[in-house]
């Protein structure tokens, strides 16, 4: 399941929906992501996405998640519009039979989430305005899921 949506989210809430009725699932692993100020220079992001583009690119690479990985449900809720420091931004869960595909599901969603999702992010504050790109790091982590995918 994907949502791309405006309102807030309760993780509560998704976790106990995406598992309701199901015991088949030995684990369950979650990701939060929120706005961050760690320098006081942040008010405000604001997330820009495409409706429809963003929720087909979203439903493939969860549907690729699913496929590398014997996952029972997933779930990603992410948010768009203005946000504050402490917002929720993303919800990723992944569900499974064991802890190993759970966690490594999660960890690929996030990855290509940061680096390759089609959201635009921009900071506003004290400093001005600034667009939000994925760093060397988030990149060489989704660039090492692609050759461990070529590899298999």
């Amino acid at each position: 399941m994907i949502r791309v949506q405006h309102e807030d989210f309760d993780i509560g809430a998704e976790i106990a929906r995406l598992t309701q009725g199901r015991r088949d699932i030995g684990a369950i692993v979650t990701f939060t992501g929120t706005v961050r100020d760690q320098s006081g220079a942040v008010d405000q992001m604001s997330i820009e996405h495409y409706p429809g583009m963003t929720e087909s690119e979203l439903a493939r690479i969860e549907a690729e998640a699913c496929a590398r990985w014997k996952l029972q449900a997933s779930l990603i809720v992410h948010r768009y519009g203005t946000l504050a420091p402490g917002d929720n931004i993303v919800l990723v869960v992944t569900a499974s039979e064991h802890r190993d595909a759970a966690f490594d599901a999660a960890r690929f969603l996030m990855d290509y989430l940061k680096s390759s999702a089609p959201f635009w992010k921009r900071e506003s504050g004290k400093g001005g305005n600034h667009w939000v790109e994925a760093s060397a790091s988030d990149d060489a982590a989704t660039a090492s899921w692609n050759k461990k995918h070529a590899a298999e």
